[in-house]
């Protein structure tokens, strides 16, 4: 288990009072120097003559001709792996993580609706929910987005989460997207996501009309008397539905809601800043709903997406949101990094404390699609050791860091979160789905073993103990290997990836035949109960994973192990890129993370 008792050296630090960074102190060791050229007396008398007596020269050349051939293959071998890329070797990974980035974002070319891209990698999807939003009670365009897991449901609130993380991630290792050939791939899962977030929002017509949310496509209703199909009852490819797909709508109180689109409109802004255009067209659309939402903030403080009868429909019963204020620092947060406005900055680190006041003890430590609290603490941490705004921030700034650090701290202590025996980390082990925590986590703290590693800093201090970068990223590296099948059961919770992995995955696309045919809800089922391996293998999804113990089981009906989910890869994709070698070239003086640390600050300015 990470964090044992056996504390690595913890090197001192100091503050420096102009900027309040922790910065390596400047004090050194005392040591006293030691002669190494120390003259041994020989044995022998330096004038004694050998005299050798060479009786057949040619043997003697062929000697000398061998001998030095061997010394030079000996000498060869020993320099060749100093001359090789030493990309990172110290990280102990031995999986092939190219591969595995490849194919966790491939799954969300799985999960696309609408118009069916005719050049998608995956073979067994086509185009649906092609009359989405045009229904009985609301006439709007909502086609495309992504099918939220192996439901044909899209749900809003964790959509935009997926966006907003997938782009933090290509705004921080944008360079190894590129290096690897997976930049357009993860920019075209952006793109396709961001454009339905586009269409989710639509503002009032009239002063007296409010202005509207789509949170949901699809229905889950349970409708057990009049047996009428949804998304839930009815195991049914998406190309095949033919039952309505109601929309539920929501209104600019619904803050949690509002702030993830607006975080994840701007978090793509950024990916996309080299298309003006579109960039604008983002950064409008999430300050049109930042602007909204504040207004009725003022008056709906107590109304969330999970209070409001009328709001959010059956999408309470699977993302419920336990509060709206960390989303609102979120998207405050991200849309100062998208524009250089400082009067958001100035809403994020005034309500940040409030935020992490009304975070619930059992999200504490957890990134996900309910809870930005961390993330965003990483995000302020971020912005203080890089570009130090200096007052009025410090206050917020320097809680975001001790967050920040007592944040790792808690992944490595045994006294905040238990492991299971094969050492995966239960952030929320009361929920079921340990592996999208576990993801997200792995992310983070690789993320700030970055940002330490460019500041030099080796170490750090906790309450009681101290950590090294080098226990922070085995931390981080175990994560993602027990993922990918150092674990117990020897098994990748990735499908498609390493030799054994989930073949009954709960996925209606995946678990009925791309045969040409029609497939009613009845034929469904004989696929859902069906014992049979899935016939369409869903390369690169992230299965919810094993329990407590480490067991796990490959049943198609038991959701809590085998259901994948576009929030939960998102996570694997940030961590997967995070933990993959930098580019073999840098332009950085410094050390070659593949990170880009100033491309985040373009819009930010001290004269803001």
């Amino acid at each position: 288990m990470a964090g044992s008792s056996n504390s690595a050296p913890v090197s001192s630090i100091h503050t420096s009072s102009e900027t309040g960074r922790l910065l390596p102190s400047a004090t050194k060791c005392n040591s006293k120097e030691i002669d190494l050229d120390v003259s041994l007396p020989s044995p022998y008398s330096k004038s004694y003559l050998f005299e050798l007596v060479i009786t057949d020269k040619t043997h003697y050349r062929r000697f000398l001709y061998i001998s030095l051939t061997l010394a030079f293959v000996v000498l060869a071998l020993g320099l060749v792996p100093h001359f090789l890329p030493q990309n990172n070797r110290h990280h102990g990974h031995s999986k092939n993580l190219t591969l595995a980035l490849n194919q966790a974002i491939t799954f969300f070319d799985a999960q696309k609706s609408g118009s069916y891209p005719t050049n998608s990698p995956i073979s067994f999807r086509g185009s649906s929910g092609l009359q989405d939003g045009n229904s009985s009670n609301i006439h709007a365009d909502l086609v495309g987005g992504f099918y939220d897991s192996g439901n044909n449901i899209k749900f809003t609130f964790p959509a935009a989460y997926t966006i907003t993380l997938l782009s933090w991630s290509v705004v921080e290792y944008h360079r190894k997207y590129a290096d690897i050939g997976e930049l357009e791939h993860i920019k075209d899962v952006i793109k396709w996501g961001s454009d339905y977030l586009l269409k989710v929002f639509v503002p009032p017509t009239a002063k007296s009309d409010p202005s509207l949310l789509y949170s949901q496509v699809g229905s889950a209703g349970n409708d057990t008397k009049n047996q009428v199909p949804n998304d839930i009852n009815c195991w049914q490819r998406p190309e095949d539905m033919r039952y309505k797909r109601p929309v539920s709508v929501c209104n600019e109180t619904a803050s949690d809601l509002a702030g993830e689109i607006v975080a994840a409109l701007s978090a793509a802004s950024i990916v996309f800043k080299q298309e003006n255009e579109y960039s604008q067209r983002l950064i409008k659309k999430a300050e049109q709903i930042c602007e909204i939402t504040a207004k009725e903030d003022r008056i709906h403080r107590a109304i969330t997406y999970t209070t409001i009868d009328a709001c959010g429909g059956e999408a309470r019963k699977f993302y419920g949101s336990s509060g709206y204020k960390d989303e609102l620092v979120w998207a405050a947060t991200w849309l100062f990094f998208a524009t250089g406005n400082h009067a958001f900055l100035d809403y994020a680190t005034t309500n940040f404390a409030a935020a992490a006041d009304d975070e619930t003890t059992t999200d504490k430590g957890i990134f996900y699609w309910n809870n930005k609290l961390a993330a965003n603490a990483v995000l302020f941490t971020r912005l203080r050791f890089f570009r130090d705004l200096g007052f009025p921030y410090e206050k917020a700034l320097g809680l975001s860091t001790n967050m920040t650090d007592q944040l790792m701290c808690s992944y490595l202590s045994k006294q905040n979160f238990n492991r299971t025996p094969g050492g995966l980390i239960l952030l929320s082990p009361g929920t079921g789905g340990p592996l999208q925590f576990a993801a997200t986590a792995s992310f983070l703290s690789k993320l700030y073993n970055d940002y330490l590693t460019l500041l030099r800093r080796s170490s750090w201090n906790c309450t009681n103990d101290g950590f090294s970068l080098e226990m922070l990223q085995s931390f981080s590296t175990s994560q993602i290997n027990y993922i990918l099948g150092d674990n117990p059961r020897k098994m990748s919770y990735m499908v498609g990836f390493g030799d054994h992995y989930p073949t009954h995955v709960h996925h209606r696309s995946a678990s009925i035949p791309w045969d040409g045919q029609y497939h009613s809800c009845a034929e469904g089922d004989r696929w859902l109960h069906s014992q049979d391996r899935n016939p369409n293998i869903l390369l690169g999804a992230m299965v919810a994973g094993p329990d407590q113990f480490d067991d796990f089981s490959d049943e198609r009906e038991k959701t809590w192990f085998t259901e994948p989910s576009i929030a939960g890869n998102a996570g694997l994709v940030a961590a997967l890129i995070a933990h993959h070698d930098p580019p073999r070239s840098s332009a950085s003086n410094g050390p070659n993370l593949g990170l880009d640390i100033v491309g985040i600050f373009e819009k930010v300015h001290l004269d803001s």
